[in-house]
């Protein structure tokens, strides 16, 4: 149900960013600046992109906005007409909500040509481990799945070491977005996919936003049965991705050839902690995430690609003292920005 080339970047490990939502200033759809966003990625080569996440705004979805399906037509039109060659990207869907919810999205994004659903458990803290099991199964009936361990502190929760063993056997699971800003979760996660006869068909995918560098750098040793199964985390599927996207693809090519030439990583010890530090300030660490989205929304405005960094709703919006700590980063980090990439290139991606 995936298609070759697309399975094989999977597994080789890419840059895909969490796609935002671009808003006018009165909160209505822009699709300029959507379609100016799509390009941005694509230009700055990525391998992917995800959307309907998180970082999409999970309100897209309410009845008083109605873009679940305008967004995902969009990106999917913009990507089959701005693409300039022929290699393989990732298209990624956001699947949530009850199970007949999550079939009617996961349905209407594999027609649209989505290769994956990001199968997200936010909503559904109701249902025992078991009941999320057979959700999953339903759902990749339908599309394959890309699994997602959502941190608790914007909706999600914590699940066991067997739960993620159950998952990772069930059949037409690709990937897992590990994202429970948690070093024991997610070694739960990758422990588990290690005890899966899948193992070798399961690509694991970093969602941790405060730790993205440590996580593509560190190699995991796992013992099963007696025997020592090597896994690393190939990619990373992260909302710290949708803005100063350049220079994250550079960053992430770096390592990629780095663990392929079997160099030390030890070089990427100073760029880890850079980069959660700019995280931090993107994301609102000091609220407890309360200006996320806003953030990221507020690093593309400031470069022009999206008119502000307004939200569906209101209550979403930078926290006091969030701006001065992007100023900081941005000052302290000028090696991490892609202000001069996008300068370059605006005037193509919004005309």
């Amino acid at each position: 149900m995936i298609k070759q080339e697309i399975h094989a970047l999977l597994h080789e490990g890419t840059v895909i960013p969490a796609y935002p939502l671009a808003l006018t200033a009165d909160r209505q759809f822009d699709e300029r600046g959507q379609r100016a966003l799509t390009r941005y990625y694509i230009d700055a080569g990525v391998g992917g992109i995800a959307v309907g996440v998180h970082t999409t705004q999970f309100e897209i979805r309410d009845p008083e906005f109605n873009l679940f399906e305008k967004v995902l037509t969009l990106a999917v039109d913009e990507i089959d007409n701005y693409m300039k060659d022929d290699r393989p990207f990732i298209k990624i869907a956001g699947i949530c909500g009850e199970l007949e919810q999550a079939t009617y999205e996961a349905t209407f994004a594999k027609n649209l040509g989505y290769d994956l659903g990001l199968l997200s458990f936010r909503g559904l803290n109701h249902l025992s481990e078991e009941e999320l099991i057979h959700h999953t199964k339903e759902i990749a009936k339908i599309i394959p799945v890309f699994g997602f361990y959502l941190q608790p502190a914007v909706g999600g929760r914590e699940l066991s070491f067997d739960f993620w063993k159950k998952f990772a056997d069930i059949p037409n699971v690709h990937a897992i977005k590990i994202a429970p800003f948690d070093r024991y979760r997610t070694l739960d996660v990758v422990r588990a996919v290690c005890h899966s006869e899948q193992r070798d068909d399961i690509a694991l995918y970093t969602g941790n936003d405060d730790n993205i560098i440590t996580d593509l750098i560190t190699n995991y040793e796992i013992p099963v049965n007696g025997k020592i199964i090597k896994k690393h985390i190939v990619g990373g599927l992260l909302g710290h991705w949708a803005a100063w996207t350049k220079k994250a693809v550079e960053q992430f090519e770096e390592i990629k050839t780095t663990r392929k030439e079997n160099g030390s990583m030890d070089k990427f010890n100073v760029l880890s902690h850079q980069v959660t530090d700019a995280n931090s300030a993107f994301f609102d660490v000091r609220n407890r995430f309360k200006g996320c989205i806003a953030g990221i929304n507020e690093i593309l405005a400031r470069q022009g690609i999206l008119q502000g960094n307004w939200c569906l709703l209101e209550k979403e919006k930078l926290s006091p003292g969030q701006s001065e700590e992007i100023v900081r980063v941005y000052r302290e980090y000028p090696h991490l920005h892609d202000d001069d990439f996008v300068k370059n290139n605006l005037e193509t991606w919004l005309n």
